[in-house]
């Protein structure tokens, strides 16, 4: 079973996930009843850098196309670990 259906049945309400980065996934939260996918930027750009794109093209390719996109209350959560 994948990451994102494993997760999907723990939960009633239906989970709002960033496509192509499910082995980015580092847990959930409960932000006061909405349950929100937690991802760790860090790995989103390794798994960028694997592609070939330096550090700083996969930054700028996130923050443009996904970390700085709303999608409702259930947002995904983007942490930096390192």
């Amino acid at each position: 079973m994948k990451t994102r259906e494993a997760l999907q049945d723990c939960y009633d309400q239906e989970l709002l996930f960033a496509d192509d980065w499910d082995d980015c996934i580092i847990g959930v939260t409960d932000d006061f009843g909405d349950i929100r996918v937690v991802y760790s930027i860090d790995k989103m750009i390794d798994q960028l850098m694997s592609y070939g794109d330096s550090y700083f093209e996969a930054r700028e390719y996130l923050e443009y196309n996904t970390l700085n996109a709303w999608v409702g209350d259930r947002t995904p959560i983007y942490v930096e670990t390192k």
